[in-house]
């Protein structure tokens, strides 16, 4: 029988940031994001922040009427990073099979350490005593069969704590809760569930499989499988890269967005991203998504299938715009955006039927170019080339630059515009 581990630092910034800031403990206190540039959400508390109803992800403005004299702290993320890599390198001297989840969350198979390190529960009660010692942060420990059980038993009892959900114990333990507990139930596929009458995970478990893929798709088959403990998804090798299925970039505007120019600026600018990203990994997809958030906070996605699979930041451009003239007005200024690909695969794979409606040579053209961008860019910097239509405030690389060479001139702008948009 499998050994598995699921390890999660429990209130990762925010214990992080009690390191450096002693004086906290104790006092309601939250890691913030930007407000300038209205990136103003919780992004962690600590624990007598989270008694006066604080949550994660909910704007600092509220957060602060809930608890007047709330402490924000700025984020460090570079510094958080470092300190999960030191409590990854732990894990890593009881198992190659680290399986990153997340930044703060970690899964480990410890099937083959037994023999060196005693039992799981031995393990994950070592590892836990370690990383208060050696590291400082606390975490909390689930112990199980498999992932997902394992997963349920760090979220089970919090802070610093060991839970071990074994094959006798996991119908007492795991089929009373909330079926919004369980690893991938969200919000909407939670309500799908209560509207028929499941709630819990051990309702789910004794539904009928077919019934539950009815309504669910293929989705309803999985978790089915989930809350009876028959998962035998693997944990991965701790150098294990998974496949890439779409890359996409997004951004949260200095101000809201009120005309198609600003629009088009921030698109050209994700796509630069975007495209950018896909060359760098030697990937094309064919199908583009947008995503826009509005300053009432609704939120929209739309997706289409392109003529050709492409990484061109031009092409990914043009047919984000073109969904976006489609299906949004501006009637509601837009305060996000986010430009996707998907559907990749490796650049140039097979043999390409050229196209009748396409100038192939302009776009051979276009390709080169941004591959020679690609190069000028990682030797002199992110800004030493920009694309002129993202010369903008709103764009994250338009800020106060100007632009050099073939982008910069009068002329060398307009010809940025013909090859390039």
């Amino acid at each position: 029988m499998r050994a598995i581990l699921h390890s999660d630092i429990n209130n990762c910034y925010a214990g992080i940031e009690e390191i450096f800031h002693p004086e906290l403990k104790g006092v309601p206190f939250v890691v913030g994001g930007d407000e300038e540039h209205r990136h103003g959400i919780v992004l962690a508390k600590n624990y007598p922040a989270k008694a006066f109803g604080i949550k994660t992800g909910e704007a600092l403005f509220t957060a602060r009427n809930k608890c007047p004299g709330l402490v924000v702290v700025p984020a460090r993320m570079g510094v958080y990073s470092q300190y999960c890599c030191a409590v990854r390198e732990i894990y890593r001297d009881y198992t190659d099979m680290v399986e990153p989840f997340g930044m703060d969350e970690c899964w480990l198979d410890v099937t083959g350490s037994l023999m060196l390190f005693g039992s799981a529960e031995k393990i994950a009660n070592e590892i836990r005593e370690r990383v208060k010692q050696e590291i400082g942060v606390t975490v909390s420990v689930g112990v199980s069969f498999n992932k997902i059980f394992a997963k349920l038993g760090s979220d089970y009892k919090k802070p610093d704590a060991v839970t071990v959900i074994s094959k006798e114990n996991f119908k007492e333990i795991v089929w009373p809760l909330d079926c919004g507990e369980l690893l991938y139930v969200g919000r909407r596929t939670r309500e799908k569930l209560r509207s028929r009458a499941i709630f819990t995970i051990g309702d789910l478990a004794n539904a009928e499989p077919e019934k539950l893929k009815r309504f669910l798709g293929k989705q309803g088959e999985v978790l089915y499988i989930y809350a009876n403990g028959l998962d035998e998804s693997p944990v991965h090798n701790f150098d294990y890269r998974r496949e890439i299925k779409s890359v996409g970039a997004s951004t949260t505007t200095p101000r809201d967005l009120y005309t198609l120019d600003d629009v088009r600026a921030v698109v050209f600018s994700l796509a630069e991203e975007v495209g950018e990203r896909l060359r760098e990994k030697g990937l094309e997809g064919n199908l583009v998504s947008i995503y826009v958030r509005d300053k009432e906070l609704n939120v929209s996605e739309r997706q289409r299938i392109l003529d050709r699979h492409t990484n061109l930041a031009s092409e990914i451009a043009v047919g984000a715009m073109s969904l976006f003239s489609e299906k949004y007005d501006l009637s509601t200024p837009l305060r996000s955006i986010g430009v996707r690909i998907a559907n990749v695969k490796p650049e140039r794979d097979e043999n390409i039927q050229l196209s009748f409606f396409c100038d192939e040579l302009l776009r051979e053209k276009k390709r080169t170019i941004e591959y020679t961008v690609d190069k000028i860019k990682h030797r002199y910097g992110e800004t030493a080339v920009i694309r002129a239509v993202t010369m903008n405030p709103l764009c994250r690389n338009g800020r106060n630059i100007t632009a050099l060479g073939f982008y910069g001139t009068e002329k060398g702008s307009q010809n940025a515009s013909n090859v390039l948009q």
